[in-house]
């Protein structure tokens, strides 16, 4: 059965990647510390792992064109945060590091949330999500 899951996005300059996310308060596993050819992005407690890798790598793998993310969204990326404002924080800096919001932060009552896109146009969801007030069906 199946021990892990990770997902794997494809980069045009590794080290502006690993900076920009860095700047956004990720770690990465030790494991690709030195790599010039991938980066282990660490998210959440259970540290799923993103791995990112130079478009000539990524192809490797696929062999498959790489989706254009100014024309299409191949991957929306969501990731929870634990209050309004960490949401917004996080919008700040992903700004701040030289990203660009494509969903303004939005409040329905139980959720709220915000888009921003990466260095690469990769699309990243947070969400804050108050359980307790979330519409029962």
């Amino acid at each position: 059965m199946t021990k892990q899951f990770w997902l794997n996005l494809p980069v045009k300059d590794l080290h502006k990647s690993k900076e920009f996310f860095t700047k956004l308060g990720f770690s990465f596993h030790p494991r690709h510390h030195n790599s010039d050819d991938a980066a282990g992005l660490l998210i959440g407690d259970s540290n799923v792992i993103v791995m990112l890798f130079p478009e000539s790598t990524f192809k490797s793998f696929t062999k498959n064109d790489i989706a254009d993310t100014k024309q299409g969204t191949e991957v929306l990326l969501s990731i929870d945060a634990e209050s309004k404002e960490e949401v917004d924080e996080m919008l700040k800096k992903a700004v701040q590091a030289g990203g660009t919001i494509y969903g303004e932060p939005h409040d329905q009552g139980w959720m709220y949330g915000a888009g921003f896109t990466d260095l690469d146009g990769h699309r990243w969801n947070v969400l804050y999500m108050d359980m307790s007030k979330m519409p029962k069906e």
